[in-house]
Formats: structure tokens, C-alpha cells, sequence
């Protein structure tokens, strides 16, 4: 079983980060992000269309964390309390103890380390935590700055069928790192 549901947000900070809940005051960062196309490349989803939509966009994600359906970080620099990127555990797997992973950085911050950084704090938290027995990402192959960031980070290409709801995405990898590849302890299931 999953531990999906914590009593505060779960706020993880890394040398360089502070990974924090979403809030309203995001919206015109999360704006930016979110109707960026360089960021939007690789993902299939509408651009956000003004301020409104990504408030509306903050309050989902709310919501979804506070049911126990995703963790949503921003990613803020411990220097600057201002949004610069996200990071998202969702498409939770209970049955198979699995959760994927997905991210977004700013193109002005991207190159230098921090989206690296971040997945680092948030597997940790993902395996140890969360007690996921695997996490998954599914970036396009044509993004091989993030297909280079999953494998530093030890995931592996898998060949296997998995359930992926990112039919708009051309070229679509499968990766996919687990516990025991991590090599850390679950805690949840001792």
C-alpha cells in the first residue's frame, strides 16, 4: 500500500532547492511555464491562455494533492521564493506500487543541474516515503535532454507495456527506475 496522504505537504529541500507545495500565487510563473512552447515541446497539452487558467490550473492541482491523487512541488531556488519549474508524482499505480514522474524547468534554468537536483530529492522521497516499488517517466525520445537527465539518474528503457496516457506524444519512452535499482530501503514496508 501507497502512503498517498500526509498531514502538511510534503516540502523537501535539496543544496540549491526548496521543492514546495503549489499555491495561487504561482499562477503568473505557472503561466509562463505552462504557455512556454519550448517547454510544451514534449508534452501533449494546450498552452495556458493568461493568468486565470493557470490559478485554475494551481486550485486542481490542490485538490488532486489533497485527495491523495498526485504530489505536486514547485521548484523554487532557496535564494528566490519564485517558481522556476514542477515536479509531480501522478498516475499512481496502486495495485502496482508504481507512480510516474514528470518535470518542467524553465528554459532560462535548464542545463545547470537543477531539474537533476530535484528528481534526486523527490525519488528519495518516492521510494522511501511514498513506498513506491517503482517509478516511471515517459518522456519522447526526441527529448534527449531529458531521456540523458532519466538515465544519469540510473532509470532504464523498458520494452514493457505499461498503461501511458500520453497518446500525443510523438515517440513516446518508456523508463522506469526501481526501488532495488535505487538501492534504498522502503521503510513503508518493514
Amino acid at each position: 500500500m501507497l502512503n498517498l496522504k500526509f498531514s502538511t505537504f510534503p516540502q523537501l529541500t535539496t543544496q540549491r532547492l526548496i521543492l514546495r507545495q503549489l499555491r495561487p500565487t504561482d499562477a503568473p510563473q505557472i503561466h509562463e511555464l505552462r504557455a512556454n512552447p519550448e517547454v510544451n515541446r514534449y508534452i501533449d497539452r494546450p498552452a495556458s491562455t493568461g493568468v486565470a487558467d493557470a490559478l485554475a490550473f494551481i486550485q486542481k492541482i490542490i485538490t488532486l494533492t489533497q485527495n491523495g491523487h498526485s504530489f505536486y512541488w514547485a521548484i523554487t531556488l532557496k535564494s528566490e521564493d519564485l517558481l522556476i519549474g514542477t515536479l509531480c508524482f501522478w498516475n499512481i499505480d496502486e495495485a502496482n506500487q508504481s507512480i510516474e514522474l514528470g518535470y518542467e524547468l524553465l528554459p532560462d534554468y535548464q542545463g545547470k543541474g537543477i531539474i537533476t537536483e530535484a528528481i534526486t530529492e523527490v525519488l528519495q522521497f518516492g521510494f522511501t516515503q511514498v513506498g513506491a516499488k517503482a517509478i516511471m517517466a515517459f518522456p519522447s525520445a526526441n527529448n534527449a535532454r531529458s531521456v540523458a537527465v532519466l538515465q544519469k539518474l540510473g532509470f532504464e528503457l523498458s520494452d514493457g507495456s505499461y498503461d501511458n496516457s500520453h497518446d500525443g506524444v510523438d515517440n513516446m519512452l518508456t523508463y522506469i527506475l526501481t526501488l532495488e535499482k535505487a538501492g534504498l530501503k522502503n521503510p513503508t514496508k518493514t
